[in-house]
């Protein structure tokens, strides 16, 4: 088979699509054959030498993935050779097969094309896991999502919406918000021209954000307890503003706040599959019934994954980005 390796760290164009041997599916897992994956930020760190896959995962990028599946390994049971999946994994999405666990497998929604499926694994187990499953986010809640118009932020303002909270949203741009809002989401911030601290709390009577899903880290970690609610829960999903920063303990305990720092790729496997039964069960009806939805910018050839890294370096894209085998 061809996968996107990456021989030596570096730019975009450390991306090579070259032959590799096949996977084997071992023990619990089965063979896809991929027929789209989606990039993510986690994968531009991969290729920079800066986040390696966990033990005993494939060697290549990609955290997600749709296709067929293609084998299945001793002790499977519940799935069949031809079933249309997608799946949440530890590497290897960039490739054109992958062994994956079987706790990790998730139906193509209804309604949903097969390509489509593969912008859904990744967004939706994080923000189920991090908004409902930590922070427990409950109807007439105000939750603040920062990158709005990431494919993270896409999904929270959505699922947000369908159990009834209000959402805010930070993001770079007019165009950005504007989609945002076609989305659901009731205040926008732009970042590079308002304080989202104040926006909120005017949004909120004073109040603040019960909630705040962060993919910034050490840059807005003040800033997000100054914007929480009494009793408010900030989950740190990313470090894009930097790994270490000072917090004002004395602030968290008059907001009796809480603070969670996640990530799924290193989780172990009985956890994964807790989270992608979690949202098989409460996201994925939404998805058949129409009220929530993958967000696609684009689709290019597998092969040109270093445009599709270059995309999200500049962030000028919507949603996700997709890689479709060719």
């Amino acid at each position: 088979m061809y996968a996107i390796t990456i021989p030596e760290p570096g730019g975009p164009e450390a991306l090579v699509w070259t032959e590799v041997p096949d996977p084997e599916p071992c023990e619990g897992e089965v063979l896809v054959e991929v027929v789209a994956s989606a990039v993510n930020r986690a994968d531009l760190l991969q290729r920079q030498g800066f986040y390696a896959p966990p033990p005993g995962a494939s060697p290549y990028p990609g955290l997600e993935c749709s296709g067929r599946i293609a084998a299945l390994g001793p002790g499977v049971s519940g799935w069949a050779v031809g079933d249309e999946v997608c799946a949440l994994l530890a590497g290897g999405g960039y490739a054109e097969k992958v062994a994956v666990p079987a706790g990790q497998l998730l139906p193509v929604p209804e309604g949903i094309g097969l390509r489509q499926a593969a912008a859904l694994p990744e967004v939706t187990c994080t923000v189920w896991s991090n908004v409902f499953m930590v922070a427990h986010l409950r109807p007439g809640e105000t939750l603040l999502v920062h990158g709005g118009s990431s494919g993270i932020g896409t999904m929270a303002i959505q699922l947000a919406k369908a159990v009834g909270a209000k959402v805010a949203v930070t993001a770079g741009t007019k165009e950005k918000l504007d989609f945002c809002a076609e989305l659901g989401a009731d205040v926008l911030v732009n970042y590079r021209e308002q304080d989202f601290v104040e926006e909120v709390r005017r949004a909120t009577d004073g109040a603040g954000a019960d909630v705040i899903l962060d993919n910034m880290g050490a840059k807005y970690l003040g800033r997000n307890v100054d914007a929480l609610a009494v009793n408010g829960r900030l989950a740190i999903i990313g470090m894009q503003g930097g790994a270490k920063g000072e917090l004002n303990i004395g602030a968290l305990l008059q907001k009796r706040g809480a603070i969670t720092a996640t990530s799924l790729r290193a989780r172990p496997l009985g956890e994964k599959a807790a989270i992608v039964a979690a949202a098989r069960e409460h996201v994925w009806p939404l998805i058949a019934s129409g009220r929530v939805r993958p967000i696609v910018d684009r689709e290019l050839p597998m092969s040109d994954a270093a445009t599709a890294h270059r995309v999200l370096e500049e962030s000028g894209h919507i949603g996700k980005v997709l890689l479709v085998v060719p």
